[in-house]
């Protein structure tokens, strides 16, 4: 999975994600989810009696405007499997959205920054346990020093 830098992994084995290629394929999947909804709502609704959506542009406007929560309401479905995709976009859309929206707001806000002092703070805690060794080795070759003395 490294290969497809999507993510790095650090010295202590976290995963780095590339946040960047994470999100153009997220706004590409969006795209495509968008692209195929609406033509499945146009198969669906075009040449249907009282039916909003009369071409290809109205669907992909429909899909949009479900995507993002909007629905003006001037395009709606009146099938059953055009109301099955437009709620098919609802939750697909809001999901990829704010996952898209997570990670814009995790790089400007840096939320991530516990991440970095976590690491930062297991590297110290792996230098204190060495550190510690060396202290414990120490203390028992000075133990048998006094105790080879004591006889």
């Amino acid at each position: 999975m490294e290969k497809t830098n999507l993510y790095k992994v650090d010295e202590f084995g976290v995963k780095n994600y590339n946040y960047g290629v994470l999100a153009l394929l997220s706004i590409i999947l969006f795209a495509v989810i968008n692209i195929g909804l609406g033509y499945v709502t146009y198969i669906a609704e075009a040449g249907v009696e009282n039916s909003p959506v009369q071409n290809y542009a109205d669907a992909f406007w429909l899909m949009l405007m479900s995507s993002t929560t909007i629905g003006f309401g001037d395009v709606y479905p009146v099938t059953l499997l055009g109301r099955i995709t437009v709620f098919s976009m609802f939750i697909l859309g809001v999901g990829i959205l704010g996952g898209v929206g997570a990670v814009f707001a995790n790089k400007v806000f840096g939320f991530a920054d516990t991440n970095i002092k976590n690491r930062e703070l297991r590297k110290q805690n792996e230098e204190i346990l060495a550190q510690n060794e060396e202290i414990k080795a120490q203390l028992k070759q000075l133990a048998s020093q006094i105790n080879a003395l004591k006889k």
